[in-house]
């Protein structure tokens, strides 16, 4: 480990994860996505909002419009405070409930996807505005099927992967953690919740172990948004890249982003330690 970057390594699937304070000394940053593994709307928006690549993110297109490409930074929950199961109601997981999102939502087998292995792996989720918060990374159970709409009892009862204020590494948060043993086409969503705010994030990212099992056609590999796309993107984004959230568009009371926002981490803060 080097003191460039400090990751942190979180717990297997079945042992009691580990939160671990950031140890990163400049400001974290919120408002983001998940790039490593690829979110759907992190691979959609870097295929390009007005003219997609792949038949999933046309659909995606199709069902909501471009403007939820050029917000991909904003799947969230302004009042969420750990309620999530409470306000995001089955088969609307990836859009966070939001009509908005709902293209994020379509149930196929065809969404751009990443390759994942069991074992050790570094996520990787970019970030543009500063906050504190706590990332738990979800998978799949065994028999998952993609071309059915996402329920809550599809992932596992508990994360394979918890951290609190991960390390800020050249604009993206990074972690360690410990993957399952999986085969086939998988599923891991993220939490993202604030703790200087009930505010939180949501993402979905599409994932092959091994073969592909989702359909009869490999489904087209995910790629990351460049610095360059999300520079462009953000001249057509509604979403204030301060951190001081998004648009209105009328959407009911949960959905959306508040008006706090801080620059701090708990730098220092003593990881907790394995039962």
């Amino acid at each position: 480990m080097t003191a460039r970057r400090k990751v942190t390594t979180v717990a297997a699937l079945g042992l009691a994860p580990l939160a671990l304070a950031g140890l990163a000394t400049a400001p974290a940053s919120a408002h983001g996505s998940m790039t490593d593994p690829v979110s759907r709307i992190s691979a959609c928006f870097a295929e390009g909002p007005e003219s997609p690549d792949s038949a999933a993110c046309k659909a995606l297109v199709a069902a909501g419009g471009t403007q939820p490409l050029y917000d991909w930074n904003e799947v969230n929950i302004a009042n969420a405070a750990g309620n999530h199961k409470q306000l995001i109601p089955d088969g609307k997981l990836c859009s966070a409930g939001r009509d908005k999102y709902k293209g994020l939502d379509l149930p196929r087998a065809d969404w751009p996807s990443s390759a994942l292995a069991s074992g050790n792996h570094t996520f990787r989720y970019k970030a543009t505005a500063p906050h504190k918060g706590t990332f738990e990374l979800y998978l799949t159970k065994d028999g998952y099927d993609p071309t059915k709409p996402l329920k809550w009892s599809d992932l596992e009862e508990k994360p394979f992967a918890k951290v609190t204020n991960p390390a800020l590494e050249n604009g993206a948060y990074v972690f360690d953690g410990i993957v399952p043993n999986k085969s086939g086409r998988h599923l891991v969503y993220s939490i993202w919740q604030r703790s200087d705010s009930p505010e939180a994030f949501y993402t979905c990212s599409d994932v092959v172990f091994g073969k592909d099992s989702g359909g009869n056609a490999p489904a087209p590999s995910a790629s990351a948004p460049s610095e360059q796309d999300i520079e462009q993107g953000a001249e057509k984004s509604t979403v204030d890249h301060g951190g001081h959230g998004g648009d209105d568009h009328g959407e009911p009371a949960g959905a959306g982003t508040d008006a706090g926002t801080d620059a701090g981490t708990d730098a220092g803060k003593p990881a907790e330690q394995p039962a």
